[in-house]
């Protein structure tokens, strides 16, 4: 009897070895995978950028201090109000802001469209979600007012342009700000991407992909934080949100807006998820960003 008894334990622990072996094989698995993931989404994402024929830009380069040179166009405007700096999302290129760089060469504006280091034509090492960025942006301003002296400037960023617009330090030196789908803080973007993917519990898996930021951007996750920002930029902030959007949640943009200091303005587009603002609601759009330019681009 004791002898079976034996067995049977023995047995008991054979099966707790596999089991322990079996967690231990996925847990380095699930390591693995955040950390090809995270590499994943840093890597630059470089590929040429072809111009549209219908319009007279400038191709033009200038130097960043995130330490590569920016290629970017400019497309300047019969009767100039001012200057219109746009900026792209993330893994995105100069060439999606075509459409609201018309809207505004229209409306009396130069534009300068440009991709951000790591992207498109501008080299970069990795993808830092506004850290780098912001010294982008920088540079494009001061582009902007060395080619158009005296004229007022104005930033319209979408989404990582967005960030990298109100992460820069010292603040841009502009006249306006546009602000569209900007996350609030790299954490809880990683979670809502995350939730997107894999359900509400995903959210737990955020830490694993967190806490690779410092490591691969070489900024901590603390200094990517938009929200923290927006109390400290006292220019006029007009900032737009779609009420159906996943990757920056609804609710988050209204506390971004929240936290910022005025003069601010805050527009939902009803519906629209985390895409291209202009092209969901284009007359939504033109009405209130053209008159929100020409009230503080003066």
């Amino acid at each position: 009897m004791s002898s079976a008894a034996g067995n049977q334990g023995s047995k008991w622990q054979r099966l707790r070895n596999k089991l322990l072996a079996g967690g231990l094989s996925g847990l380095l698995l699930g390591l693995l995978a955040a950390w090809i993931v995270g590499g994943i989404l840093c890597l630059p994402a470089n590929h040429p950028v072809t111009a549209p024929k219908d319009l007279p830009l400038e191709s033009v380069t200038f130097p960043s201090t995130s330490g590569t040179t920016i290629h970017g166009w400019l497309l300047s405007a019969a009767t100039n109000h001012g200057v219109i700096v746009l900026q792209h999302g993330v893994r995105a290129d100069r060439s999606t802001l075509v459409d609201r760089a018309k809207l505004f060469s229209q409306a009396g504006y130069a534009v300068l469209l440009f991709d951000f280091q790591a992207h498109g034509e501008s080299r970069g090492n990795v993808i830092t979600f506004g850290y780098l960025e912001s010294r982008d942006a920088q540079a494009a301003v001061k582009y902007a007012k060395v080619r158009f002296p005296g004229q007022p400037v104005a930033v319209v960023g979408v989404s990582l342009g967005a960030a990298a617009a109100v992460l820069a330090d010292p603040a841009l030196d502009v006249q306006a700000l546009v602000l569209e789908m900007m996350y609030p803080d790299i954490v809880t973007a990683t979670k809502d991407r995350i939730e997107m993917r894999l359900g509400r519990p995903g959210r737990l898996l955020s830490p694993l992909l967190t806490c690779q930021i410092k490591l691969r951007t070489g900024c901590s996750p603390n200094e990517l934080r938009p929200i923290d920002r927006v109390g400290k930029i006292t220019v006029p902030k007009l900032f737009l949100a779609g009420t159906e959007d996943h990757d920056t949640k609804f609710a988050e943009a209204q506390e971004i807006f929240a936290q910022a200091a005025e003069p601010k303005q805050f527009v939902p587009f009803n519906g629209a998820r985390h895409v291209d603002l202009y092209a969901f609601a284009p007359d939504q759009y033109q009405k209130l960003v053209l008159e929100f330019l020409a009230d503080h681009l003066k």
